[in-house]
C-alpha cells in the first residue's frame, strides 16, 4: 500500500527511525575519534605535558613528606594507629576508585583537559607497563594525580588552620600517600609475576590480578585500584551514573595510531 503517494512503497517509521540513529552514532564516533586523535597529537608533541606530569609528581612527593613530617610528632598509640591506616586503605581506595570511573567516561578530548584525558584512556589499549623500580614508578605515576595536589593543599591548610584531632589528621595524611601507593599497585597488578606481589593481592593489600581483569574483561566495573575492597559500592554508584566504556570511549581510541607501544 502507498501511503506516500511516491509510487514507493512507506518505509516503516521504527526502521527508518533505526537507520537514522545508527548514522548519528556512526557521525558522532567519527567526531570524537577526530577529537581524541587531535588531543593525542597535541599530547605527544608539546612538551609542557611532560612537564606538567614531573612537576605534579614533584610537588605532591614534597608535600606528602612536608605532612608526614608535620604530623610524625603527635603520637596517637598503636591502636589508633592501626585504625587511621585500615580507615585510610578503605577511603583511598574509594576515591581513587571515584577518580577512576569518571575519567573512564571522561570524552571531553576538546577541552583543555583533553590530551590529558585521551592520554589516561590508553591504559585500556595498552595494559601492560613498561618494567621499572617501584619508585620510578611512584613518582611517575603520581604526575598524573593532578586532583591530588589540590587534595594534599587542603589537607595542609586544615593543618595549619584548625585544631583537628592527630587521628583524623593522619587518616588524611595516609589517603595522600596511599593514593600513590595505589599506582603502584595497578602497575604490579598488571605487570608484575612477582610471588609478593600476587600473594599481597591475594591476602587484599594490594589489587588482586583476577579482581582487576573484571574491570578491562567486562564493563563499568572494579574501578578501584588499590586494594579493590570498596568495588561493590563503586559498583553500584557506576551503574546509577554510567553507560560504561565498553561501547563508548573504549572505541575513541580504536583508530588512534602514534607514538605508544606494546607497554607503557
Amino acid at each position: 500500500m502507498n501511503i506516500g503517494g511516491s509510487g514507493e512503497p512507506a518505509v516503516p517509521a521504527t526502521v527508518e527511525t533505526y537507520h537514522r540513529m545508527q548514522e548519528t552514532m556512526t557521525v558522532e564516533l567519527s567526531a570524537k575519534q577526530e577529537q581524541f586523535n587531535a588531543a593525542m597529537n597535541r599530547y605527544t608533541s608539546k612538551i609542557r605535558y611532560r612537564i606538567l606530569g614531573v612537576s605534579v609528581s614533584i610537588i605532591i612527593i614534597i608535600l606528602q613528606l612536608y605532612l608526614v613530617s608535620r604530623i610524625w610528632p603527635q603520637s596517637i598509640g598503636a591502636g589508633w594507629q592501626l585504625l587511621s591506616v585500615l580507615t585510610a586503605y578503605l577511603l583511598t581506595d574509594f576515591i581513587n576508585g571515584l577518580v577512576h570511573m569518571f575519567m573512564d567516561n571522561n570524552d571531553r578530548y576538546d577541552s583543555f583537559a583533553g590530551p590529558l584525558i585521551a592520554n589516561f584512556h590508553l591504559h585500556h589499549k595498552i595494559p601492560l607497563y613498561k618494567k621499572n623500580n617501584l619508585l620510578i614508578v611512584y613518582f611517575a605515576e603520581t604526575g598524573s594525580k593532578i586532583w591530588l595536589v589540590l587534595y594534599l593543599l587542603i589537607v595542609l591548610y586544615i593543618q595549619a588552620m584548625f585544631e583537628v584531632d592527630p587521628t583524623v589528621l593522619y587518616i588524611l595524611v595516609y589517603i595522600g600517600i596511599l593514593s600513590s601507593v595505589a599506582e603502584v599497585s595497578h602497575y604490579l597488578c598488571h605487570s608484575s609475576t612477582s610471588a609478593m606481589a600476587g600473594l599481597l593481592g591475594d591476602i587484599g593489600l594490594l589489587l588482586s590480578k583476577q579482581h582487576h581483569a573484571k574491570h578491562h574483561l567486562q564493563d563499568n566495573i572494579n574501578y578501584a585500584f588499590l586494594n579493590g575492597f570498596t568495588d561493590p559500592l563503586l559498583n553500584r554508584i557506576a551503574a546509577a551514573w554510567y553507560k560504561g566504556y565498553k561501547n563508548n570511549t573504549d572505541l575513541h581510541y580504536a583508530g588512534y595510531v602514534g607514538v605508544d607501544s606494546e607497554k607503557r
